[in-house]
């Protein structure tokens, strides 16, 4: 029955004002890119125009939304996500999914720095860049078609990506692993899940290497010291 607190308050709002920027971002770049192939043969021309003009006025508020709040969540985040010895074993392991066994990790796991690292950092970063340009925001760069249709690609091959890799992290954060979602919506995770999912990381409070309360106690938290 005691509590670890995982995900401090700053660390949540940064990370649910990024996931819904990405949301908002993703569906509409997907119906701009295949709505016409794929809902205006069913819904026609006048709403299928009216709908691209919402999303697409959606796209462009989103954006700066979701570029600010990948900034912080890459600030925030970036310490627990440098790599250590201990990932190697993890990705040697396949993380455990092929025997069942919860392989030791800290705070993060190799998969999640993976994420962290290609999606959060990589992709991110392209997908940033090139939103810039195709907005162009950019005082210093000359706009021609040829640059605008290469910026337009990697737009779109980096967001494609950056979808993929993020459905998994929503799996994974859901019904994929059993808690990872309370982690993320109240803050805490009982320290038995702690110590079945990041050992490293429970072994480090437990030594009282890193607190496991990081905020301001709420009121009726058992947070175990």
């Amino acid at each position: 029955g005691h509590e670890i607190e995982r995900f401090t308050p700053l660390e949540r709002s940064a990370h649910w004002a990024n996931a819904v920027a990405f949301v908002i971002l993703a569906v509409s770049g997907l119906v701009m890119a295949f709505g016409k192939f794929v809902l205006q043969p069913f819904i026609g021309d006048m709403l299928f125009g009216w709908l691209t003009y919402g999303l697409k006025t959606a796209h462009n508020i989103a954006g700066p939304l979701f570029a600010v709040s990948l900034a912080i969540v890459f600030i925030t985040f970036v310490k627990d996500n440098l790599p250590q010895r201990s990932d190697l074993v993890w990705l040697l392991k396949g993380g455990g999914m092929f025997d069942g066994s919860h392989v030791p990790s800290h705070r993060f796991n190799a998969g999640e720095k993976v994420l962290f690292w290609g999606g959060v950092f990589a992709l991110g970063l392209l997908v940033v860049a090139s939103g810039l340009v195709l907005d162009m925001v950019l005082p210093f760069l000359v706009y021609e078609r040829s640059s605008m249709q290469i910026a337009h690609m990697i737009h779109a091959v980096a967001a494609l990506l950056m979808l993929g890799m993020f459905i998994g992290h929503i799996y994974m954060g859901t019904i994929g692993t059993e808690g990872a979602y309370r982690a993320m919506r109240t803050g805490y995770v009982d320290e038995t899940w702690a110590k079945e999912h990041h050992e490293l990381w429970y072994n480090d409070i437990k030594a009282n290497k890193i607190p496991a309360q990081r905020s301001s106690q709420p009121e009726g938290k058992a947070a175990n010291a």
